[in-house]
Parts: C-alpha cells; sequence; structure tokens
C-alpha cells in the first residue's frame, strides 16, 4: 500500500471515530423521543450512509448495486454474504428500519451499545447456539412483523474474499415461520475492506442484490431447501463478480446457528 493510501486509510479510521463517538453520545439524548422508524432515521441510517460516504471519498471504495428490482415493497429476510465491515454499514443505510443480528456484549459498550439498544436489535448470546437460534426465532419474528427488515448473516461470521462458509438454518427458518421470502445479497467487498488488518484498497464494490426465494413449504423439509436454495444462489453470484475460487469448498466457521 502506498504511503498516500496509508494515509488516507489512517485519516478515514480518524473520521469514522470520531464521528461515531460524536453520533452515538447525541443519539442517547435525542433518539428516546423520536419514534422507532425516525429513531433507526436518525441514529443508524444517517450514520451509516456517512460511514459508506467517507469510505468513497477518503480511501476511494466505491460501489455499485445490481438487482434493485428485487426488492419487495414488503420487508422480508436478507440473507447476505460476510466479508468485511463495509456490508454492515452499506445494508444498515440502505435498508430502513432493519434489525441486525448483534453479540449481546455489544449492548454494553458505552454510547455505541446503549445508542444500538434502542434499536431493538436481535441480541443473541454466540456462546450458546441453542438459546441463540430461539433467540433469533422469537425477536426475529417481532420485528418483522413491526414492519423491519431483518439481517442476518448465515455465515455467522466474516469469512475472507475467494471463500465461503456454510449457511446456517436460522434465517431461512424465520422466513419460513414468518410465512415470508428471503432476499440474498452477494458482494465482494472483502477484496477492498479486507477481514484482517486496517488496509484499505481503492476499487469498486459490485453488490448483487438476487430474486426473492419462496419455501416450498413448511417444517425443516422446506427450511433446509429454501436454505440450500439461497446458498446456492450466492456461491454463483459470488463466482459471477470474481469473488470465489473455483475450488471453493463450503468451510464451517460459524459461531452461531
Amino acid at each position: 500500500m502506498s504511503t498516500v493510501q496509508t494515509l488516507r486509510t489512517f485519516l478515514f479510521y480518524f473520521l469514522l471515530s470520531a464521528s461515531a463517538f460524536f453520533w452515538c453520545t447525541l443519539s442517547v439524548f435525542v433518539a428516546p423521543f423520536l419514534p422507532f422508524r425516525a429513531r433507526y432515521r436518525f441514529v443508524v441510517q444517517n450514520w451509516c450512509r456517512c460511514a459508506t460516504w467517507l469510505a468513497k471519498v477518503v480511501v476511494g471504495i466505491r460501489y455499485e448495486i445490481k438487482g434493485l428490482e428485487n426488492i419487495p415493497q414488503r420487508p422480508c429476510v436478507i440473507l447476505a454474504k460476510h466479508q468485511s465491515t463495509w456490508e454492515t454499514f452499506f445494508l444498515c443505510g440502505f435498508f430502513e428500519p432493519l434489525s441486525q443480528v448483534v453479540k449481546r456484549e455489544l449492548l454494553y459498550v458505552p454510547f455505541f451499545g446503549w445508542a444500538m439498544a434502542m434499536l431493538k436489535p436481535i441480541a443473541i448470546d454466540r456462546s450458546n447456539p441453542k438459546a441463540a437460534l430461539k433467540q433469533l426465532a422469537k425477536l426475529g419474528h417481532k420485528r418483522l412483523g413491526q414492519g423491519a427488515w431483518v439481517l442476518v448473516f448465515p455465515e455467522g461470521t466474516r469469512i475472507p474474499a475467494g471463500q465461503i462458509g456454510k449457511f446456517s438454518r436460522g434465517g431461512a427458518a424465520l422466513a419460513v415461520n414468518a410465512n415470508l421470502p428471503v432476499l440474498p445479497i452477494a458482494h465482494n467487498a472483502g477484496e477492498f475492506w479486507p477481514k484482517l488488518g486496517w488496509r484499505k484498497t481503492p476499487g469498486t464494490i459490485q453488490v448483487v442484490i438476487g430474486p426473492l426465494m419462496h419455501a416450498s413449504g413448511t417444517g425443516p423439509r422446506a427450511i433446509a431447501e429454501l436454505n440450500d436454495r439461497a446458498f446456492a444462489w450466492v456461491s454463483q453470484a459470488q463466482r459471477s463478480i470474481g469473488s470465489l475460487d473455483a475450488d471453493a469448498a463450503p468451510c464451517d466457521l460459524s459461531e452461531t446457528a
């Protein structure tokens, strides 16, 4: 990485951290007086859009979206590829209101966690997979009923570019039980904002939004079939944008079901 890009990266992290501290602190005092949708826009959507804007203008990470016509009017379950932090910012800023599966410990972080707690996240205990599944099913169904999108990273953790993790069935089960479809999303953000290290590489992220997928029935078999179908589509989409190695086999690195 060049000296100029290194300096740009340091500037990016400084501005991102400063904006996060300012915005989360402000949100703690303002957000409690706002209704949920306005609260989401104020606390999350504006700052996440700021984060993707900073990535664009400071370190040169842009993005293009394909498949906008596939987004339904009614919120559903989003099953997205997980490679970096960028897609979390992007998806939270793009879909609103959105409820995300997060580690319960994050809610205890001063200011940041307090602000997040007001946004109705699905906070799970990753050390207890069975309990996490129940939390996802219960809270996810409730959030969908409240008109929020539910974002699930079915791989469970960030997987480096060129690889793909096995999809857990929690997101598919949530969709089937709520009688809603899943919306698969592929991207190659990890090539420019990798999982490890602080390096940022200029370039254009390809975001591909897939077709809505409905279950062919109910019960465990329908859940498994829907999950497999979503995995197959994401795998193919990753290959089409050059972000999945030809010989890549699914790796089981998930932290939750």
